[in-house]
């Protein structure tokens, strides 16, 4: 597919805006898997360097405004620990967002939540292993579509802050 055929998405606008280098990925989407793994498949990456975002909020919160809301961003082969990002964030006890109120909160639904022009500029955490990579993919905003980027652009455009949040999955 040719690049100028992808529509830009608010997250590729906001890089253009910021004078940063990235590159747009398409893929084919299964609405029924939309798991990291799958998506570091077929645009062919390993799971590790294709980086997931996850919301989360003090656990029992129930503003809806999105006050204490983060974004924790991690390795798709790996799951979010709701413990280091607590820390990290400065809270006691962290709960992730349900899927029903992220399009709210953020303005993307499941399968293209990112951390790139997201409906408010929330806290970003960005898991460490994210330096091992010269680049990484993460959601450009829609399902079907990634954005490969050096890190450290990525770091500079969300003003996202380094912690170890990943932990291998439970299998």
């Amino acid at each position: 597919m040719a690049k100028e055929s992808i529509s830009k998405t608010n997250a590729a606008r906001l890089l253009d805006q910021l004078g940063i280098q990235y590159e747009l990925c398409a893929y084919e989407v299964d609405p029924e898997d939309l798991a990291a793994e799958t998506v570091a498949a077929k645009i062919g990456l390993p799971p590790e360097q294709v980086f997931k975002t996850l919301v989360a909020r003090p656990s029992g919160s129930k503003d809806r405004s999105g006050i204490g809301v983060v974004m924790a961003v991690i390795p798709g082969d790996q799951e979010l620990d709701l413990k280091a990002l607590a820390s990290a964030a400065g809270e006691k006890k962290i709960e992730l967002v349900p899927v029903k109120e992220l399009q709210g909160l953020t303005g993307y639904i499941r399968g293209g939540v990112t951390a790139l022009a997201a409906k408010r500029d929330f806290p970003v955490f960005v898991d460490e292993t994210i330096e091992l990579f010269d680049v990484v993919s993460v959601s450009a905003g829609v399902r079907g579509l990634q954005i490969l980027i050096a890190p450290g652009d990525y770091l500079r455009a969300t003003k996202g802050t380094i912690a170890a949040l990943g932990q291998p999955k439970a299998g």
